[in-house]
Order: C-alpha cells, then structure tokens, then sequence
C-alpha cells in the first residue's frame, strides 16, 4: 500500500544550513554538533556554559591557553635538581660541621690522655732510676714493682693517647678503630678484674698473706732493695709489724727479733728490745681496713678512670660514624 504525499513529506529531512546534504560519510550530525559547539563557545565571550555545560575555548582561544608545556618541564626539572642539590649540600655542610666538633673534642680528649701517660711513665722511671724496684712486696712476682707498673702503665696510656690523637687528626677510619679496640679491651680487662676480685676475695686474701710471708724472707738481703724500702715505709707509715703478727718476724730472724722499722720509737736496733716497744698490729689487715675506710675514694677513683674510658670510646665510635657519613655523603 502506498503511503500518501502528505505523509511522506513528514518524513522527509530539512537540508543543511549549508545547503549540503547530511550524510555519515562526511560526518553530518557530528559536523552540525561541533559546529553548534563552536558557535555557541564564539558567542559567548566567557567561553559560558550551553545546557548547563562549559562550552571549549575557540581553535585561538585553544592555541593561546594551551601552549607547548616543555619548557616549563624542564624549568620544574631543573628547579627539583637545584632543590636536590641544595639539600645534600646543606646535609653534607651539617655533617662536615659535626666532624669538626668532635674532631677538636677527641682531639683535646686524647692529648690530655697522652700527657697524662708522659706523667705516669715519668714517675715509673725516677723511681726505676732513684728507689730500684720501689714497692715490690711479693715474692712470686719480682717483677710486680710499682716502678714497673707506672712505666708499663704510661707507655700503654702514650701509645693510645697517641693513636686517638692521629686518628682525629687524621680523620682516618682505620687509626680511629684501633684506638676505639684498645681502649674497648683495657675496660673490658678491668671490669673482668673486678669481678673476679669481689667474686674471689677469700681465696685472693688467703694467697696474698701466704706469698707476703714468703717475701718477709727477702727482707735486707742483696738486690732485693725495693721490698725493703716497701716493707718499711708500709710498717712506719701504718704503726703495724708483720703480715699477720709481729712473731712473723721471728721465723725470718730465727730470734724474737724485728726489724727496726717496727719499734714505737725509732733507733738503731730497736728490734732487739722487748715486744713492749714494738708495733702489734698486723700490717696486712690494716692495710685492709684504711681500704675500707677509703673506700668511697678508691670508688670515685675507679668511676672518674670508668667514665674517662667511656668518654673516650663514645668519642671514637662517634668520630668514625661521622667520618663514615661525610665520605659518603660528600665523596
């Protein structure tokens, strides 16, 4: 059935405001919705909204907004870099400044400690040079002098006073570590020493009396001078006779005889007198006792020499991780 003219004309398209027909080969409806779009963003001057929606910028308005974005790129890059660089330049500044600081600290540090290992060995050679083997008190142990020990104590002090004050000079990583492994092995020796001290004092006072007993038979005989100036001066200075008793004397003697270092009032061969004018306290548990009443002394002694140790080590191990940052940092 054929449908009327009428009803065909509803049907049928209006051209094109163009005067072309519409067609999908030349992109008709989407020809005519971009071109409704870039009237409707020309004639708004504001580039206003159409049905609710912000209309585009026209082709100049797009082409003066948008413009080529690498160059601010490469302005970003280069300011992130410059910021980059700024910050590893002011860490690497903090870490040379902190180097500095305990450089010339350690440094000081350690130059006390080397001169106060120059006054220590000076002591132990004027008394090597002047009073022989000054203080030598025990018989198994000849060489244990007080002489000796300041000279073996000083030396050791110099020698790592010395590495500590090179090492921060330096700045050298492998002088700081020795003087650091030192100083670590002379704290931990004491401190073992310690231990065992209080952990074996009855054994250790039993062993002491023995081999000072056997040193009284060395009194006043050939090259044995040292034990007895120490015996002495340790009898005259604490008002005592003996390691235990006077009569520990009378063993060395064979005879009720003392030395005359244990007389009330000294004269030549007073020892020979009666026991009435001889000192009667035992020398070994004096000795003990004035310990014990300086006690509190002997501990600060012992905790300024702990501290100074600690100090040191802090020191060391602080200046090599410091050293270790600005050679990273800063290589």
């Amino acid at each position: 059935m054929r449908r009327s003219s009428t009803d065909e004309s509803t049907y049928r398209r209006s051209p094109s405001p163009e005067g072309k027909e519409p067609g999908f080969a030349r992109g008709g409806p989407f020809r005519r919705c971009s071109s409704l779009y870039g009237r409707a963003g020309a004639g708004d001057a504001g580039g206003g909204p159409f049905f609710g929606l912000h209309s585009n910028p026209g082709p100049k308005g797009a082409q003066a907004h948008y413009t080529s974005p690498k160059g601010n790129k490469y302005v970003v890059f280069y300011l992130d870099l410059s910021f980059i660089f700024l910050l590893e330049l002011k860490r690497c500044s903090m870490a040379r400044g902190c180097l500095q600081g305990v450089k010339y600290l350690m440094f000081a540090f350690n130059l006390l400690f080397w001169l106060g290992g120059c006054g220590v060995l000076g002591v132990g050679i004027w008394l090597a040079a002047t009073q022989g083997s000054f203080a030598t008190l025990s018989s198994s142990f000849p060489s244990l002098s007080a002489a000796n020990l300041l000279i073996v104590t000083g030396t050791f002090v110099m020698a790592i006073g010395f590495v500590g004050c090179m090492g921060a000079l330096k700045e050298n990583k492998c002088l700081l570590l020795t003087f650091f492994l030192l100083l670590l092995l002379v704290f931990l020796l004491e401190a073992t020493i310690a231990v065992l001290f209080f952990a074996y004092t009855d054994k250790i006072d039993r062993y002491a009396q023995q081999d000072l007993k056997k040193g009284l038979h060395l009194y006043g005989t050939q090259g044995n001078v040292g034990l007895t100036n120490a015996w002495s001066i340790i009898q005259t200075d604490f008002r005592c006779c003996g390691v235990s008793n006077y009569t520990d004397w009378f063993e060395v003697y064979n005879a009720t005889r003392v030395p005359d270092s244990c007389c009330l009032e000294f004269s030549d061969s007073c020892g020979l007198h009666a026991p009435g004018t001889w000192w009667k306290a035992p020398c070994y548990e004096t000795v003990k006792s004035w310990l014990q009443e300086n006690l509190l002394a002997v501990g600060i002694f012992g905790l300024c020499t702990a501290l100074v140790q600690i100090l040191g080590l802090t020191f060391a191990m602080t200046m090599y991780c410091q050293v270790v940052k600005a050679d990273t940092y800063c290589a």
